[in-house]
């Protein structure tokens, strides 16, 4: 009877303390800009339909989830959003 040695055990994924969007989900990035912004302010500076004309929450999700390069507009609008608050703060 042979013993093989034991498997290798899987490295954990690598922290991400340093990613301001690990674990903020695309609804709460959403809301906060809607809350912080509102909805027309957030149309100006993302001038797409769920966000312009008839805007909510759940619109926004729906679109963006559909929607690579407008999803990476509000991350970015959403870091620069919590950059501006930490510098006012």
């Amino acid at each position: 009877m042979s013993t093989s040695p034991p498997a290798p055990q899987a490295a954990p994924p690598a922290p991400q303390a340093r990613n301001p969007l690990h674990g903020v989900t695309l609804e709460a990035m959403v809301t906060a800009l809607s809350t912080h912004y509102g909805w027309a302010g957030l149309g100006e500076r993302i001038p797409v339909r769920c966000f312009t004309q008839e805007p909510s929450v759940a619109s926004s999700l729906k679109f963006l989830r559909k929607t690579p390069w407008a999803r990476d507009k509000v991350e970015g609008l959403y870091l620069f959003m919590l950059r501006e608050i930490r510098r006012q703060g």
